[in-house]
C-alpha cells in the first residue's frame, strides 16, 4: 500500500467532503437516530438479537438453504444462547414471502391449555388470576411443530443441517453475550428453586457471566433427537414420553395426549394500508391487529408537521394505542372458541368512529371497548431473506424470560408459562378452556408495497410489539428515516390498558419515555395529563430487513438495544 500522509489525507478528505454527497460526520448529522449503518447485501441478509445466531443463519444461506431454512437454523441457535427469551418449550409466529407464489403466507405454531385442567380448579384455589410460574400456565409447546410445518413446505436443506450449527454450539459452548447475561442473571435469581432449572441454565450454582463459555448437552441431545427422528419424536415419541411423565411428577396437567393432539394452523394475514403501504399482521389469538388498529386511528392525521417525537405527536400515538388495547382486552381470543370481528376491528369506518374518542389536548383515563359490528349491533425475533427474493418474519418465546421455570428432565429447556395469559372471568373470549389457545403477545409483522415485499420486521417485548410497530412504521413513511435509523428513534411505552385477563385501566395508565425524548415533549404530555414514569428497558428488541426492489438488494437493521447483529452475503 503506497504511504500517505497525513496532510494529503486532510486535503483529499476535504475535498471529496465538498464534493460528494454527505458523509462521515455530515452523514450523521443527517441521521440523527442512527447509531449504525444499514447493512446491505444482494443474495441473503439475517437480522437476529445474537450475532452467533445471525452468523449461522448466514452459513445456512450459504449452504444452499431458504430463508425458513436459515430462520429456523437461528431459532434454534437462539434456544441455546438466548434462553431468557426463547426456546423450544415455547411458541412460534411466523409471515413467509412466497416469492414464487408472490403473496404472503402465516403460521400460528402456538399451544393449547392441558385437556384435563378446567376453570374449576383454579377457583377451587380461590386463584383470580393464573400464577406466572410453575406448573399451572403451562401449555403445549409449538415451536417444533411451527419449524417442521415451515421446513416441509419451505425448507431445502434435510433437518440434520439445519440443527447441526446449534447441536455443536450446545455440546461445545458458546460465550454468553453482555446483555443476555444481564436477564441470565435476573431470571436465574427468581426461577432456581423450580424442577431441574439450576442444574441446565446455573451451572456451578450461578447464571454465567458475559464471556463465560457455557454448555446444554441435555439440548444437544434433544436437538440430535429432533435431527433424526422427526416432529413425532417430540409430540408423540421418546421426547413427548419424557415430558408427560415429569408433568406428572410436579403437577403440571399435560398429559400425552395433549403433545399428541398438538397442530399448528396457515393461516391467512390480515392488512391495512397505511399512507399507500399495506401492513401485515396475523389475526388473533395474538395481538398483531392492535397495530393496525393504532395505523387507522391516525393515519388522518398530520404526523409530519406535529414533528418526530413531539409531545403533539407521541400524545396522538398513546391515546391511539390506549383506544385500540381497550378492544384487545374486550375480543382477542383463539379463534375456535371465539367470533372475534377482525375484519370490522381492522376496517377505516371502525377506525373513523372510535377516533372521536381521541382528545387532542387531554390524556384519557379511560375508554370503553367499542361496537366493531358496525352493522350488527403480547421473546426473540428474527428474520431471514434468500437469495430467491423468499423472506420469512418470525418470532418465538417461552413468554416470561425463561418460562415457567420448569425443566423437563434431561432435555435442556423451559416450559413456556404463556397460559399465563387466559382470564379466568367467566364469560370473557379469552377464559380458560381446556385444549385453547391463550391469548398471546408475540407477533411478527410484514409490509408489502404494489404488491411486493419492502419490509419484514418485528419489535419483540409483551404489551410493547403493537406500539413499536406503529412507532417503527412512523418513523419509516412518515418521517422517511432508513430501516436503522428507525428501530434506533427514542420511543414511548404506555403502560396499564385493560388486559385480556380481565384488569381494567381506570386511571390513564402511565407513560415511560426514552432519553432521547426531550424535556419540552415530557413537559408538554405532563400538561395533558400524562403520568410520566421512569423505567430501565421495556423498550422492545427490534430486526428488520428491507427489500430495495429498484436494486434489487436487501438492507438490514439491528436493534441497538439488543446484542444482536444484521449481516448479509
Amino acid at each position: 500500500m503506497p504511504f500517505i500522509s497525513a496532510a494529503c489525507l486532510f486535503v483529499a478528505i476535504a475535498a471529496l467532503s465538498s464534493t460528494a454527497p454527505a458523509f462521515a460526520a455530515d452523514r450523521l448529522t443527517g441521521l440523527p437516530h442512527a447509531t449504525r449503518s444499514e447493512v446491505i447485501a444482494q443474495h441473503g441478509m439475517a437480522a437476529t438479537s445474537q450475532p452467533l445466531a445471525t452468523q449461522v443463519a448466514i452459513d445456512i444461506l450459504q449452504q444452499g438453504g431458504s430463508a425458513v431454512d436459515a430462520a429456523i437454523a437461528a431459532n434454534a441457535t437462539l434456544g441455546l444462547m438466548e434462553p431468557t427469551g426463547s426456546g423450544i418449550g415455547g411458541d412460534l409466529f411466523a409471515i413467509v414471502w412466497d416469492a414464487k407464489a408472490g403473496k404472503l403466507v402465516g403460521l400460528n405454531a402456538s399451544g393449547r391449555s392441558p385437556y384435563a385442567l378446567t376453570i374449576d380448579h383454579f377457583k377451587q384455589q380461590a386463584m383470580t388470576e393464573i400464577p406466572p410460574y410453575g406448573p399451572l400456565p403451562i401449555t403445549v409447546p409449538g415451536c417444533v411443530d411451527g419449524w417442521f410445518e415451515l421446513h416441509k413446505r419451505y425448507g431445502k436443506l434435510p433437518m440434520p443441517a439445519v440443527l447441526a450449527p446449534a447441536i455443536s454450539y450446545a455440546r461445545d459452548g458458546f460465550p454468553v453475550s453482555e446483555l443476555i447475561a444481564y436477564y441470565w442473571e435476573i431470571g436465574g435469581h427468581r426461577l432456581k428453586e423450580w424442577p431441574n432449572f439450576a442444574g441446565v441454565f446455573l451451572p456451578g450454582g450461578r447464571a454465567p457471566e458475559k464471556g463465560d463459555i457455557f454448555k446444554n448437552p441435555d439440548l444437544a441431545k434433544t436437538y440430535e433427537v429432533l435431527a433424526s427422528q422427526g416432529r413425532d419424536a417430540f409430540y408423540r415419541g421418546e421426547l413427548a414420553e419424557t415430558m408427560a411423565t415429569f408433568c406428572k411428577r410436579v403437577d403440571c396437567f399435560l398429559r400425552a395426549r395433549d403433545f399428541a393432539e398438538h397442530t399448528s394452523t396457515w393461516v391467512d394475514p390480515v392488512s391495512t394500508n397505511y399512507r399507500g403501504y399495506d401492513v401485515w399482521e396475523l389475526p388473533p389469538n395474538g395481538q398483531g391487529i392492535a397495530a393496525l388498529q393504532m395505523l387507522n386511528i391516525i393515519e388522518p392525521f398530520d404526523l409530519k408537521a406535529m414533528k418526530h417525537n413531539s409531545g403533539a405527536y407521541l400524545h396522538h400515538l398513546i391515546e391511539a394505542k390506549k383506544l385500540a388495547f381497550e378492544d384487545r382486552a374486550a375480543y382477542y381470543a383463539d379463534m375456535d372458541f371465539s367470533n372475534v370481528p377482525v375484519k370490522e376491528l381492522i376496517s377505516k369506518e371502525y377506525a373513523t368512529q372510535r377516533r372521536k374518542l381521541l382528545d387532542p389536548d387531554k390524556a384519557s383515563k379511560a375508554f370503553p371497548p367499542g361496537n366493531p359490528r358496525l352493522d350488527k349491533g403480547g421473546t426473540i425475533y428474527l428474520t431471514v431473506a434468500d437469495k430467491d427474493r423468499n423472506m420469512v418474519s418470525l418470532i418465538q418465546s417461552n413468554y416470561r424470560g425463561f418460562g415457567s421455570g420448569l425443566v423437563p428432565d434431561g432435555l435442556g429447556f423451559c416450559f413456556q408459562d404463556r397460559g399465563q395469559l387466559f382470564s379466568l372471568d367467566a364469560g370473557h373470549p379469552n377464559v380458560y378452556e381446556p385444549h385453547k389457545r391463550p391469548f398471546h403477545t408475540i407477533i411478527p409483522a410484514f409490509v408489502t408495497k404494489d404488491g411486493k415485499p419492502w419490509l419484514s420486521f418485528g419489535v419483540m417485548g409483551g404489551d410493547m410489539q403493537p406500539q413499536g410497530h406503529v412507532q417503527v412504521l412512523c418513523n419509516m413513511i412518515d418521517f422517511g428515516m432508513n430501516a436503522q435509523e428507525a428501530g434506533d428513534a427514542a420511543r414511548f411505552h404506555h403502560f396499564g390498558s385493560s388486559a385480556p385477563t380481565g384488569g381494567k385501566m381506570t386511571d390513564g395508565g402511565w407513560v415511560a419515555v426514552e432519553s432521547g425524548v426531550s424535556a419540552e415533549a415530557r413537559e408538554y404530555l405532563k400538561k395533558l395529563g400524562h403520568d410520566l414514569r421512569e423505567t430501565h428497558g421495556g423498550y422492545g428488541g427490534y430486526q428488520a430487513i428491507m427489500y430495495d426492489a429498484a436494486r434489487d438488494v436487501y438492507i438490514g437493521a439491528s436493534e441497538s438495544r439488543k446484542d444482536g447483529q444484521a449481516a448479509g452475503y
